[in-house]
């Protein structure tokens, strides 16, 4: 219906101005029900041309935060682009929604535009272009923390394996050098989260909500559960998970031999063998990946060997790299693409498979699902995609399935994945409370009362760990927390998609086809059903209750008995 490019890198360097008339061609053209189809699809792949250019931008800037030409592309797209085409978005959605056309696998994607028109303010594109500067200034700040060891210069990520060494005295200085800079920037990272907190809130009052919390549950699409039961989530941790984890924690502590456990006691073998070391090599790390991935399904193994191929994996830690990990799209050319710091440590086993999980669903929808609109569920579905992933593909991580332990050390990698998913749940409520109490306690813009929640939270659901003398060491840990300052409330989304994860694993311990199959079927189905009928489809249960999390963690803990036995 419209011309547009043919390659994404069309937009690459293009001023708004230069992208506005393609949003306008589809705004002024005449729409009625013979020609909304390829109305739609035009407008697709309007936004498959401009989010793959958005996502390189942002994945080259990433990959290299010292470069001040890849900083000024990324900031265009997060800063001016990327708002303004929202404001487009919405009024191409005011159209469609005005023509009174529907269909079925559209349903789920109508009901999402009526939400956004609903809560849309003009006033509030400035306000978001500003917070995404903060959160680029966020970037560049924790993107540029090293540590001095033992006269080489690294990034922080490459502190990971002496955390975790035998020798208490290494993994302290590790530990500390770690958060060490957190530390020293407390004061500028806390004046971007205060600028963040009133721009926030601001843009909350201009949609007609009581708080920045509320605001988000209806931009974030959460149809179907709400603040409620996000407490209902946080006490369930609380009663559940948390005598888990303090039964996991006092078993290292007393193997260790320790009067108490400290917090960089908490990452090494409690048995005092040497940590985990998977792969010396990237390219030995990929290829293992690929034949474990083989063994989880043939089709899923195709997929991350198309990524080797063609390049669309950055894995190897280095100076400059922005911290984390994550995937993302090229919907143009109908590929994921990973990002990660991998420095040779079994988390990066994990944080692959993760990874790969979440690009094995782009490759599924993107396969299965014309538009964009009918891309991209929910990240509670997202991440049991990920989530799931890491438990079916970790029967096959020792040597023997091609991939990379030996039968003791494959022991020690599930045991210790497995304690990862019950210590992880605590951590989970906290990020999540920690948030509500933010945007809706009215001591939100107060970083004294920040740090001072952040502790009350932490001394909760943190228990069997003490942190004596550490209280700045305590309270930087939310300052490492990326998606408080870049992508707010995205965080409960994990608790709630391991519970489905871990109902995905259970149904593979009786039938791992079956259970890799409806697992794929759910992934499949993108975003045209709402997150209980995904549910569905992986033959899981949306929950949030201590019943069915009391369940799952005994099911967790009952293996790692097996495993150690």
């Amino acid at each position: 219906m419209i011309s547009l490019p043919t390659s994404p890198a069309a937009f690459g360097k293009a001023s708004w101005d230069e992208i506005l008339p393609f949003y306008n061609d589809l705004l002024d053209a005449e729409l009625d029900l013979d020609n909304v189809e390829a109305w739609l699809a035009s407008w697709s792949a309007l936004e498959n041309l401009f989010e793959e250019a958005r996502e390189t931008a942002y994945f080259a800037y990433t990959c290299d935060t010292t470069d001040a030409r890849k900083e000024e592309d990324n900031l265009r797209f997060q800063t001016e682009l990327e708002p303004n085409a929202a404001e487009q978005r919405v009024r191409l959605a005011a159209k469609l929604v005005a023509l009174g056309y529907s269909r079925d696998d559209l349903a789920e994607t109508l009901r999402r535009f009526r939400r956004t028109i609903s809560i849309f303010r003009e006033a509030n594109v400035p306000l978001k272009a500003e917070v995404e500067r903060l959160s680029a200034e966020y970037q560049k700040v924790t993107g540029s923390m090293t540590a001095q060891w033992h006269g080489e210069t690294l990034a922080l990520p490459r502190l990971r394996p002496f955390v975790q060494d035998p020798d208490r005295s290494v993994r302290e200085d590790a530990w500390r050098l770690q958060r060490a800079p957190y530390v020293a920037h407390r004061d500028e990272l806390a004046r971007i989260f205060s600028d963040q907190y009133r721009l926030r809130q601001e843009i909350a009052t201009n949609a007609g909500f009581a708080n920045f919390r509320d605001y988000m549950h209806a931009e974030k699409f959460r149809f179907d559960y709400s603040p409620d039961d996000c407490y209902r989530f946080h006490e369930a941790v609380a009663q559940k998970v948390v005598p888990a984890a303090a039964r996991i924690l006092e078993r290292h502590r007393r193997k260790l031999g320790l009067d108490r456990l400290l917090p960089w006691d908490t990452l090494v073998d409690p048995d005092g063998r040497p940590s985990l070391r998977p792969f010396t090599d990237v390219n030995q790390f990929i290829s293992g990946t690929v034949n474990i991935f083989k063994r989880v399904d043939p089709v899923l193994g195709g997929y991350f060997k198309t990524m080797q191929d063609e390049n669309l994996l950055d894995l190897e830690s280095r100076r400059g790299k922005a911290p984390g990990g994550y995937m993302t799209a090229l919907p143009h050319r109908r590929r994921p693409l990973i990002f990660m710091n991998a420095v040779g440590v079994h988390d990066d086993l994990v944080t692959l498979v993760h990874e790969a999980g979440h690009s094995f669903h782009g490759f599924e929808e993107m396969e299965h699902q014309g538009l964009a609109f009918q891309r991209g569920p929910g990240m509670e579905m997202a991440e049991v995609g990920s989530m799931a992933m890491e438990l079916l593909s970790a029967p096959y991580w020792g040597r023997d399935n091609g991939g990379f332990y030996s039968e003791e050390d494959y022991r020690r990698a599930r045991v210790q994945h497995l304690e990862g998913i019950i210590t992880f749940f605590p951590h989970c409520a906290t990020v999540d409370a920690f948030q509500h109490w933010i945007y809706s306690s009215g001591e939100g813009h107060d970083p004294v009362a920040r740090d001072s929640e952040w502790i009350r939270l932490r001394e909760l659901f943190e228990t069997g760990v003490d942190y004596s003398g550490l209280r700045s060491e305590w309270i930087a840990r939310w300052y490492q927390q990326l998606h408080i300052f870049e992508v707010p409330f995205y965080y409960i989304e994990y608790g709630i998609a391991q519970l489905g994860a871990l109902q995905v694993w259970r149904n593979a311990r009786r039938d791992q086809a079956a259970a890799v199959s409806a697992y794929r079927r759910a992934l499949a189905l993108g975003s045209t059903r709402p997150l209980p009928e995904l549910y569905a489809a992986a033959n899981i249960e949306l929950a949030f209750d201590g019943e069915t999390i009391g369940e799952l963690v005994q099911m967790v803990e009952e293996e790692l008995e097996r495993l150690e036995a």
